[in-house]
């Protein structure tokens, strides 16, 4: 069974806190704070890997990376935590936590899926010339988290679609060396198989698509499960039988034309070759006037209608040479997604400075009570022990440089009045 979709949890390795340390050593009287940062959490990383054929291995689990290691004293940095590695096949498709698109095509592709939080400072970033003893440092931010939804889409040139029983499998395995199941029954073919057209000079990767029936867009059937295989193709090749056991062939054809228009993604906008399977079951008379009504009724449609026989191979050579031609040599590959995998540690000094007006906000919940809105306003409490004297009056010192104090007082704040931040309740005098 082909498992072409997945859905995990991941999560990327919270950073280490910072140090708080002192040097005590004999000749060294005043050695001052030398708390080290600590090290940041590993990414949850994908990698494309073309030994890989499913996503069978990644359903219901749950990934996490290392944290990263707290620091230490004597300035000692904690280790960074280990990225954790997630192997998918070529033509999977995935948005990470952050929102980013993934699109992962080509062996060794790499994207982030879920960053890790950042290491928090140590005492010693904190040391001023009016501040020579901090005794805080800097708690490690959480990484990434959350579900993401994964789904293979097959890196096929050209999609074989139709009815069931139209004659797909045994036309894919006539025109490709591979071995597709065969039977003279409907919904023969549970899964997407792959096969590859030999030419001269060149290679094309044809795919059989479980057959369609009508309602296959809204779920009907088993096609509907494999329609987004056929999204990467640069063409179709549309099986249809000549002599069908049910329904008239135009009927059959519209029929399937009305579930790839259904399911968009542009699907009924890909070039077209109509092959007319089963041609044996008729005489090369009848076969001639079919193929040249088809041509008058479908006309600049489609590409071309051509006959063909599983059974006697009859057509098949003038449609492959119609297949190879279709299908461009070069297609451009999707921009990958991949952001920077590794994080540097960061620079001397960290300012927490929302960007532009709207950074933060302050709204009266209560009489007494206000509440501070912000991303970078959360995050800076998220970062120090507030049973921390000293910490509390550096957040004091650094909500009074972003302005924040100053918003307070303007929406009404007095000395005592209760504030609230993200899920933080105190009183500030």
């Amino acid at each position: 069974m082909l498992y072409d979709k997945a859905r995990i949890y991941v999560e990327g390795g919270a950073g280490g806190n910072g140090s708080v340390s002192f040097r005590r050593e004999a000749h060294v009287p005043r050695g001052g704070p030398d708390g080290g940062d600590g090290g940041h959490g590993g990414s949850v990383i994908l990698i494309c890997d073309s030994s890989r054929r499913d996503l069978g291995a990644l359903r219901s689990k749950h990934f996490r990376a290392e944290r990263g290691h707290h620091g230490e004293g004597a300035r000692k940095q904690g280790a960074r935590g280990e990225d954790l590695i997630i192997r998918v096949p070529p033509g999977t498709q995935t948005t990470s936590v952050g929102g980013a698109v993934i699109d992962l095509t080509e062996d060794g592709q790499r994207s982030v899926l879920a960053r890790g939080g950042r290491g928090g400072h140590g005492n010693k970033r904190f040391s001023t010339s009016v501040r020579q003893s901090p005794r805080f440092a800097e708690n490690g931010t959480s990484g990434e988290s959350g579900w993401v939804e994964l789904r293979l889409k097959l890196l096929a040139d050209a999609g074989l679609v139709g009815l069931p029983n139209a004659g797909k499998s045994s036309l894919l395995g006539r025109l490709t060396r591979a071995d597709p199941k065969v039977a003279d029954y409907p919904f023969t073919t549970l899964e997407p198989v792959l096969g590859t057209i030999e030419s001269d000079d060149r290679q094309v990767v044809l795919a059989d698509i479980p057959g369609l029936i009508e309602g296959a867009a809204e779920g009907a059937g088993l096609g509907h499960e494999f329609l987004a295989h056929i999204e990467r193709c640069a063409m179709l090749v549309h099986v249809v039988e000549l002599a069908p056991s049910s329904g008239d062939p135009m009927e059959n054809y519209r029929a399937v034309r009305a579930e790839l228009t259904a399911r968009g993604a542009g699907l009924d906008e890909l070039p077209e070759l109509v092959a007319l399977s089963k041609s044996d079951l008729w005489t090369e008379a009848d076969t001639a006037d079919q193929v040249a009504e088809w041509r008058e009724t479908l006309g600049d449609s489609v590409l071309d209608v051509l006959a063909v026989s599983s059974a006697t191979g009859a057509g098949l050579e003038a449609l492959t040479e119609a297949i190879v031609r279709a299908v461009p040599e070069t297609v451009e590959a999707p921009e990958p997604s991949a952001g920077p995998l590794d994080v540097d540690f960061e620079a001397e000094h960290l300012t927490y400075r929302p960007k532009g007006e709207g950074g933060y906000s302050v709204e009266r919940e209560e009489e007494s009570v206000f509440r501070i809105h912000g991303k970078g306003v959360e995050v800076l409490f998220d970062r120090f022990d507030l049973s921390n004297e000293e910490a509390l009056g550096y957040l004091e010192t650094r909500l009074t440089e972003m302005g924040v104090m100053a918003e307070l007082r303007r929406a009404g704040f007095e000395s005592g009045n209760e504030i609230r931040v993200g899920e933080y309740e105190f009183e500030l005098y």
